[in-house]
């Protein structure tokens, strides 16, 4: 049988995104913060290496885990985020990281008796996961370390060296849908789910949210927030609200999206759909999000135009009609989960939300038609019984994706990957009955 991992295994996380503002570009960041968190409260001695803010310390603990800003000399002559001189951070990371884990992580850890499990995310690991393995089996230690790579997209693919890769490390992913995508690239990954914290279990203040419906004043009120990619269904969204107002109903949609381009072609279709957006900067407190839906009642789009921070997303989450997650690519649908985690309705795609089960927990679009959004909102709002029914499936469903649930697959598969890679047992483990 698999042997449990050995509670003093020290974990490394390598991820380009990370919990500052700075370093968050989509859900990877997110991910990060949270699986290193989970990690540490289970009791691992846990390190994030993520592309950081320039001003803030280059390592400090936070929530007991030791997060390591690496690379900021770049971050600083490339101050607009994490992938601002992407480049010249991917080159530095895969030329800096490796020797720096080797003498600073694993050689102390393997003089203590200790086990690392290094688990990478994303193309822009990859070389470095490859190099380091390389650099570990000249210094002798590659049979202390257990190395795992992840893939939450398909981005950058065409860039890595997959031979490589799998000679190093085991290869793992996020959803059966993209473990198929990656069989076009002859890699056969193990899927191991996306996590939330407990905490987002906790269901916001019924008076806020009963406060924030009121505010909006609408038939159907909505949510939409990522990047702005045509992959994410942002055309398909605004042209399904467009028709919806021209049924006669007042719709309301709170909508985050980012910097990139496609961006100015959503607010035109939003516009030829005959729906009025203003743009507001993001509020702080819940108070402040119900003053401005009060204050804008003609804005049928209130687009927050920054960041939006974690206490509010719950309060949004539960008290709109619908979360639309409606992408027609996605490699797991983070937001989705979320939705569900605070006692919301998400509409989701077909693709890589492998928890989304149509009419139990979720709303699931099959095809790109507006008007199968558009029946999917009318139905919700003349069948209150149904929301309530996709409401409670949700909150069932995400509680079995917390990351104290998701991280008991992830140690299974951490160890068969140790055995795989013939990686020696700790000290304290020494001995043990495999």
């Amino acid at each position: 049988m698999i042997r449990e991992v050995p509670a003093d295994t020290v974990f490394v996380i390598l991820s380009f995104e990370g919990p500052d503002l700075y370093s968050q570009a989509g859900g990877l960041g997110v991910r990060a913060r949270e699986l290193s968190r989970a990690l540490a409260g289970h009791g691992f001695p846990t390190h994030l290496y993520f592309v950081g803010d320039p001003g803030l310390p280059a390592v400090e603990e936070s929530a007991g885990v030791y997060q390591h800003r690496w690379g900021q000399w770049l971050s600083r002559a490339y101050p607009r985020g994490v992938y601002d001189g992407v480049e010249e951070k991917v080159s530095d990371w895969s030329r800096s990281l490796p020797a720096h884990l080797g003498e600073q992580i694993v050689a102390p850890a393997a003089a203590a008796g200790r086990r690392v499990v290094i688990l990478a995310e994303e193309w822009h690991t990859a070389a470095a996961v490859s190099l380091t393995s390389d650099a570990l089996s000249y210094q002798g230690l590659r049979n202390r370390v257990t190395m795992l790579w992840n893939a939450n997209s398909v981005f950058g693919f065409d860039r890595i060296n997959w031979s490589a890769l799998q000679a190093a490390s085991a290869v793992t992913t996020v959803s059966r849908y993209m473990k198929h995508r990656m069989w076009q690239w002859q890699v056969n990954p193990i899927v191991i789910p996306n996590g939330i914290p407990e905490s987002a279990l906790e269901a916001p203040a019924e008076a806020q949210v009963r406060a924030l419906r009121e505010a909006a004043a609408a038939d159907i009120f909505c949510f939409k927030i990522g990047r702005f990619d045509p992959d994410k269904g942002w055309l398909l969204a605004m042209t399904a609200l467009g028709l919806l107002k021209r049924s006669g109903r007042r719709v309301k949609l709170l909508m985050r999206g980012g910097p990139e381009a496609h961006g100015r072609e959503v607010r035109a279709q939003a516009a030829a759909q005959g729906l009025q957006v203003v743009k507001a900067p993001s509020p702080i407190r819940p108070s402040e999000l119900v003053a401005m839906l009060r204050a804008q009642p003609e804005a049928d789009v209130l687009e927050l135009s920054t960041f939006l921070p974690d206490s509010v997303l719950p309060l949004v989450y539960s008290a709109v009609d619908a979360v639309l997650a409606n992408s027609g690519h996605e490699p797991f649908g983070l937001v989705g989960l979320e939705a569900m985690a605070a006692g919301g309705v998400a509409v989701t795609g077909s693709t890589g939300e492998d928890y989304a089960i149509p009419f139990l927990n979720a709303l699931v679009l099959e095809t790109d038609d507006p008007l199968e959004l558009v029946a999917g909102l009318e139905l919700l709002e003349a069948r209150p019984e149904l929301a309530l029914r996709l409401r409670e499936g949700g909150l069932r469903t995400a509680r079995n994706y917390t990351w104290n649930n998701v991280i008991v697959q992830l140690l299974h598969w951490v160890e068969l990957a140790a055995r795989r890679q013939s990686v020696q047992q700790s000290a304290a483990d020494a001995g043990a009955p495999a």
